[in-house]
């Protein structure tokens, strides 16, 4: 008898076990399912920037195949003075399109002319006849390749054109134009991600990583053919490959470009070991519930057994037992129940704060611009008006046949519109609603946010000073940055709008690792009732329809965002000075 209770006491731990087990591999499962979900959307994302890059170059060396200096330094190799306008005319089409460089070579792959001629590891006179592009180019095909540069060991992604005899498409093919761009600014944009993001060739070869221990690593063994493949191209010249050790196996996926490439993102793991825990740690309490209901049901029993004669008390005790083992069940449940009602509400509260707060920051730039609406449109009159007077009087000129007056008067429209422009582009970069995280040069959104705001200060005849040091970089959101500038900007212009002296100074500079925005007006100065609830929301001292209260309260949850502090005191000599500080990053 007591061996069949032990088995089955074995049997019933079993059992138990493999629950739990079972509830620990259901959960990490979901988990998983989720996450490949998450990362798929998330590289659907960026594989558009990706592909738009690599196609925004696609047609430039198409077309410099017709450009004359070009056809000309490859029909006359010897001619010194055309080499010479090659190299310039290629300098001069690099610097204007930001690419990496760009060459051409004969039909024998040498190079006779470069972009960056004049550096000391220039192209000039080095034969690349052994990479793809070269050979696809010269049979009329457009080639594309990325790698190693054998001469300046940078990578970068290459686009080679033929280029034909006298400039007639589909005639001789006289030499290769070769384009290198450079998909370095990707890398810097992933490293603000903590899941592992790479790029890896059709190979397997990884080549761009936020990981730095994963680039040039393969995500499986390499065949012979292909490694004889790379070894011709020189393709990863000087690196050895070697399959990726350790390498998860749950991640996404997304092909992008014309080369068999594929983006992929590994998910962190701590996700899916987290939701197997708890629906573990569910699995052990229900069975733990039921066990120990099963114990109470036993114990009811044998208390039956032995004492079947006993009197009508004691069975009546037996069943108010019964009864609490029952409720206690019930409310066990219950209170699961109510457990998991609330986790799922305190998940939707966390999201409906976390989209109010956003919501909140898009409202409060726009509530901005609604205020600088008057200004800017006195801003836009002044160079509409120049335009309507300078283009009546170029019908006149032209009527009169004084083309040189046209000219000129032609000029200040076009001065205008460029004014106009920058002040319409600077208005759509600050209303757009972005949340990403990247280097940002906090002396360009000072004088980006002084700008939006000059037509405010020449109208109130306000001076504005302006002292801000070059070189400080931190992380961050560069348009919610300018919003916390403009902002304080407007405070310290309603704070002198009613003064005699009329002054408001913005200064930049560095403190330690940090960087230091102080902004300080001539006015009142902060009252000392005010300055306690300063940064509270709705709280305001402005009359009525001049503002909600909120946009101190919303700088102050920006600039904390960015592991920032926004600060706010009296001067000496008068008036108040605002203080926002952001750590700078590592090496600015």
């Amino acid at each position: 008898m007591r061996a069949k209770k032990s088995l089955l006491l074995l049997l019933a731990l079993l059992c138990a076990l493999a629950m739990i087990a079972g509830s620990w591999l259901a959960g990490s499962w979901r988990a998983r399912a989720e996450l490949q979900q998450q990362g798929l959307r998330q590289l659907q994302l960026m594989a558009p920037d990706l592909q738009s890059l690599l196609q925004k170059y696609e047609t430039l060396p198409f077309v410099l195949g017709f450009q004359p200096d070009l056809i000309e330094a490859l029909a006359r190799p010897s001619d010194r003075a055309a080499i010479t306008r090659l190299n310039s005319t290629l300098q001069t089409i690099q610097q204007q399109a930001k690419v990496g460089a760009i060459y051409v070579m004969d039909r024998d792959g040498l190079t006779l002319g470069a972009s960056n001629w004049d550096q000391p590891l220039g192209f000039v006179g080095k034969n690349f006849s052994y990479r793809p592009y070269f050979d696809a180019a010269l049979h009329g095909r457009a080639g594309r390749f990325y790698g190693i540069g054998t001469s300046t060991s940078e990578a970068g992604y290459f686009i080679a054109q033929p280029v034909y005899r006298n400039g007639s498409a589909g005639g001789p093919v006289t030499g290769v134009v070769v384009v290198k761009i450079s998909l370095a600014e990707f890398e810097r944009t992933w490293s603000s991600s903590d899941d592992a993001i790479v790029l890896a060739d059709r190979s397997g070869v990884i080549f761009l990583s936020n990981r730095p221990g994963w680039i040039y690593r393969s995500l499986g063994p390499l065949d012979a053919d292909t490694e004889r493949q790379l070894a011709h191209t020189q393709q990863y010249m000087g690196q050895r490959i070697t399959p990726l050790s350790g390498q998860p196996d749950l991640y996404a996926t997304q092909p992008v470009g014309q080369l068999g490439w594929q983006l992929m993102l590994f998910p962190r793991q701590t996700r899916v070991l987290r939701a197997g825990l708890q629906w573990a740690s569910a699995a052990t309490l229900l069975l733990a519930c039921v066990a120990l209901s099963g114990w109470a049901v036993h114990q009811r029993r044998r208390r039956l057994e032995e004492r079947s004669a006993s009197r009508a008390a004691l069975q009546q005790a037996a069943a108010e037992l019964d009864d609490k083992i029952v409720e206690r069940t019930r409310q066990l449940r219950t209170t699961n129940q109510h457990l998991e009602n609330k986790y799922a509400k305190l998940q939707e509260t966390e999201h409906l704060l976390r989209s109010t707060q956003n919501e909140l920051v898009q409202a409060g730039k726009l509530a901005m611009l609604g205020q600088m609406a008057t200004g800017i449109t006195h801003e836009l009159n002044q160079p509409l008006a120049a335009i309507r007077a300078f283009a009546d009087n170029a019908r006149i000129f032209l009527e009169r046949g004084q083309g040189e007056q046209v000219a000129g008067n032609l000029g200040h429209i076009s001065e205008a519109s460029a004014r106009m422009g920058a002040i319409i582009g600077q208005l759509k970069g600050f209303a757009r609603k972005d949340e990403t995280m990247a280097a940002v040069d906090l002396a360009a959104s000072v004088r980006a946010s002084a700008f939006l705001l000059e037509s405010e200060f020449r109208r109130h005849d306000v001076r504005l000073e302006i002292d801000a040091a070059d070189g400080l970089k931190v992380t961050g959101d560069s348009v919610r940055i300018e919003q916390v500038l403009i902002n304080l900007l407007r405070n310290a212009l309603d704070a002198v709008e009613s003064g005699e002296r009329r002054e408001v100074a913005i200064r930049l500079a560095r403190d330690g690792d940090h960087a230091l925005v102080g902004i300080s007006d001539s006015g009142a100065g902060i009252p000392e009732q005010v300055a306690a609830h300063l940064f509270e929301p709705f709280f305001t001292t402005k009359p009525s329809g001049k503002g909600l209260g909120l946009g101190l309260a919303i700088s102050s949850s920006i600039v904390q965002a960015m592991n920032g502090q926004l600060t706010a005191h009296n001067q000496a000599g008068g008036g108040a000075r605002f203080e926002l500080r952001l750590p700078l990053q590592q090496g600015a």
